[in-house]
């Protein structure tokens, strides 16, 4: 009797079939690994989530909103990340003039740079002996940044309740402000940081994220510059470098690495 498995065909079925499995393996592995990207990727809704684009009318006369995929965590808990934006917004509050860190994404900022390099001190000398240093030499300690900002966000929060009987998120703009002020003038003491080290990195961390180009998640839709009239990262300026000062539409780097 005849293997069927033997056939010509054979190898194409088998072929098929594995190229199948794969395909649906990958969907439900990227699914565990990155959650709601997939999800809206394939228009997924959670169970008891209405789907939008599914119970709306399609509407020609607009396009359809790009996702922002710098709008995701990579390093806080969302708890942190409560306190970070709400401090950030106080260092940088919305005013006339525009926008504050809040709406300029400042905290999806730092959460991604403490994902990085920058969290882990990836270019600096870390190996003891570790010495008090002066103020003008900056954190001369064995804790990475990332482990400065879970203990200083601790303690900031920690402070905010023994001061207010709330966390510091839920406190008013004023009492955020006195919090804030408290470990910038080193009121507040700490044993493991200096608490006016920790304001200044979250200080300095702010206002990088303000400025800093929106690929790194921060100064969103180039608001930032915008209120600087900084015209971002421009390729050339070869058609108005003899002209007066010309105000002109800023550029991020995002849009020179989608055009290549």
């Amino acid at each position: 009797m005849e293997d069927s498995s033997s056939g010509p065909d054979s190898g194409q079925v088998h072929d098929s079939s594995r190229r199948k499995f794969l395909v649906n393996s990958g969907y439900v592995l990227g699914t565990l690994a990155v959650g709601g990207v997939i999800s809206s990727l394939f228009g997924c809704a959670k169970d008891g989530e209405d789907n939008a684009d599914s119970s709306a009318p399609a509407d020609d006369n607009k396009e359809a909103a790009a996702p922002n995929y710098n709008r995701a965590l990579m390093y806080f808990t969302q708890a942190q990340f409560r306190i970070v934006e709400a401090a950030t917004e106080r260092i940088f509050p919305e005013d006339e003039s525009g926008p504050g860190a809040k709406k300029l994404g400042v905290a999806f900022f730092i959460d991604h740079q403490l994902a990085g390099d920058w969290g882990f001190n990836g270019r600096d000398y870390m190996n003891p002996p570790f010495f008090a240093g002066e103020k003008e030499q900056g954190y001369q300690g064995r804790l990475k940044r990332r482990e400065l900002f879970d203990i200083g966000l601790r303690e900031l929060d920690n402070y905010s309740q023994t001061t207010h009987g709330k966390g510091f998120a839920e406190l008013e703009p004023d009492q955020q402000d006195a919090a804030l002020k408290a470990f910038e003038t080193e009121e507040v003491k700490l044993t493991t940081i200096s608490a006016g080290s920790f304001f200044k990195m979250l200080r300095s961390a702010t206002l990088e994220g303000v400025y800093s180009d929106p690929l790194y998640g921060g100064n969103l839709n180039m608001e930032g510059w915008r209120m600087r009239n900084y015209p971002g990262s421009q390729m050339s300026y070869l058609n108005i470098i003899e002209k007066d000062f010309t105000k002109i539409e800023p550029s991020s780097l995002q849009a020179h690495l989608a055009s290549h």
